[in-house]
C-alpha cells in the first residue's frame, strides 16, 4: 500500500474511535437516566458495551463501524426505555377532578 492509502486508513481508523467513543459515553449518560434497569435493558446495556470492549468482532478492530452500529442500537433501545419510564410516572391530564399524586402528598391538612 502507498503511503497515501496508509494514512487515508488511519485517519478513518481515528475517526470510526471517536465516533464509537462518543457513542459509548452517550449510552453511559442514557443508563443514568434509567435507574435501575429492567433485564432486557441490562442486557442491552452491558452487551454493547462488552461488544465494544471485547477484540472479537465482525470487522477488525481498527474499523470500528460494527462497534457504532452496536452502540447506536443500544442507545436507541435504552432511549425507549426512558420514554416508556417517563410515561409511566406521568399523571393523567385533563381530569380536574381527581388530584394526581404529587397533589395528594403536598396538601395540607387543616
Amino acid at each position: 500500500m502507498s503511503r497515501e492509502a496508509w494514512i487515508v486508513v488511519g485517519v478513518v481508523a481515528v475517526a470510526t474511535l471517536i465516533g464509537a467513543v462518543l457513542l459509548a459515553v452517550r449510552v453511559v449518560r442514557t443508563r443514568r437516566l434509567l435507574g435501575t434497569l429492567g433485564v432486557n435493558g441490562k442486557v442491552a446495556f452491558y452487551g454493547a458495551l462488552l461488544y465494544t470492549v471485547l477484540p472479537i468482532d465482525l470487522l477488525p478492530d481498527p474499523i470500528y463501524l460494527d462497534d457504532m452500529a452496536v452502540l447506536t442500537g443500544a442507545l436507541i433501545y435504552l432511549g425507549r426505555l426512558v420514554r416508556q419510564r417517563r410515561a409511566a410516572h406521568t399523571p393523567l391530564a385533563g381530569r380536574p377532578d381527581v388530584p394526581s399524586d404529587d397533589d395528594r402528598t403536598h396538601r395540607r391538612v387543616p
